[in-house]
């Protein structure tokens, strides 16, 4: 595992043992995405589950990570 992988696992642990929710703002940072690409996402159904939560979209770290690893892909795609 690379110094990488190890600081995002790492963070994911970290959002688990504090607050498992993350904002659409968080959650597109640790996606690695604009605010406005996750919510595009969201509103056409093909983003990671979330859950509104009075006025504001929240995001599951566990759900964020899943549906991140259903997109991976091997080889050379790049």
């Amino acid at each position: 595992m690379d110094d990488t992988a190890k600081d995002i696992g790492a963070r994911a642990q970290a959002a688990r043992e504090n607050c498992p929710f993350l904002t659409a703002k968080q959650a597109a940072f640790h996606l690695g995405l604009a605010y406005s690409t996750l919510k595009r996402l969201r509103q056409t159904g093909t983003g990671p589950k979330c859950r509104l939560h009075g006025r504001t979209w929240r995001y599951h770290i566990d759900d964020i990570e899943a549906w991140s690893a259903a997109r991976a892909r091997g080889g050379d795609h790049g």
